[in-house]
């Protein structure tokens, strides 16, 4: 017992080692990974992030235009940002707030309709007729002469 009371004298001396966390909060590293957050304007729903990520806590549905995360199923690897095709998804440098009930991060957008064909696609896709051939009048195949 007495080859501790050195430590705890100097332990009464000394600044605390923790924060009062609540309190005082310290600043995210750099590059730190923290909150999901999509941007649902940007947002196409090719569910490419669904795909990638390793926990299987992102489901899209692009019929009714809903993305939903898992929030506390979900590992913060960041794979699902680096996979989107238009960088529609970002991390905070922030944590989540705690909470008292388990809440899914449940967002819903306009899913992108898919385009019409324009007059140049229709002539494209053979609603054109093609032109007549030039032959003589005779049925010869010699083209005729103008």
């Amino acid at each position: 017992m007495l080859f501790m009371t050195q430590n705890i004298l100097k332990n009464f001396v000394r600044p605390k080692a923790t924060r009062a966390y609540p309190f005082v909060v310290r600043e995210p590293f750099e590059n730190f990974r923290g909150e999901l957050v999509n941007d649902m304007d940007k947002c196409i729903f090719c569910s490419m992030c669904a795909k990638k990520c390793p926990s299987q806590c992102i489901t899209v549905d692009r019929t009714t235009g809903t993305w939903d995360c898992d929030p506390y199923a979900c590992v913060y690897c960041s794979v699902c940002v680096d996979s989107c095709p238009v960088n529609s998804l970002s991390m905070k440098n922030q944590h989540r707030k705690p909470a008292v009930v388990k809440e899914p991060l449940l967002l819903k957008g306009t899913p992108p309709q898919p385009k019409k064909k324009t007059g140049a696609r229709a002539k494209a896709s053979g609603s054109e007729t093609p032109p007549a051939d030039r032959t003589a009048p005779g049925g010869d195949d010699t083209p005729k002469a103008e």
